[in-house]
């Protein structure tokens, strides 16, 4: 049986007496709430020394995709969105109903041509 490196068995590697103040975990934090159109709140952490302009005024939030503001009573709107239109809708915005006949029936000619029924 082939061993690679030094680890013992059983041991996950950067496991020892550490604790958290060695990872950085007890540096003073400040928690900055972040509210969405829908009432999500989003708590975000950042270091207590950065400056009050350093903190981001907007964040996208993780529960519903949309952006969150630090302002609870004004949150930011909801962007809007056209509804899902198909090709032919858009073809029947741009020309009149004549023109997408034509269009239409010159398709489907070109599709029976190609099938061999026309």
């Amino acid at each position: 049986m082939a061993a690679g490196g030094n680890a013992i068995r059983g041991t996950r590697v950067g496991a020892g007496p550490m604790g958290e103040q060695d990872h950085g975990h007890h540096a003073d934090r400040v928690a900055v709430s972040y509210w969405d159109a829908l009432g999500n709140e989003t708590v975000r952490y950042f270091a207590a020394g950065i400056p009050d302009e350093e903190i981001p005024e907007t964040i996208d939030s993780p529960h519903s995709g949309l952006p969150a503001g630090r302002d609870k009573a004004n949150p930011p709107a909801v962007a809007k969105t056209e509804p899902y239109k198909t090709h032919l809708a858009y073809v029947k915005e741009r020309r009149t109903d004549e023109e997408a006949a034509e269009l239409l029936d010159d398709a489907l000619r070109q599709l029976r041509e190609r099938r061999g029924q026309g």
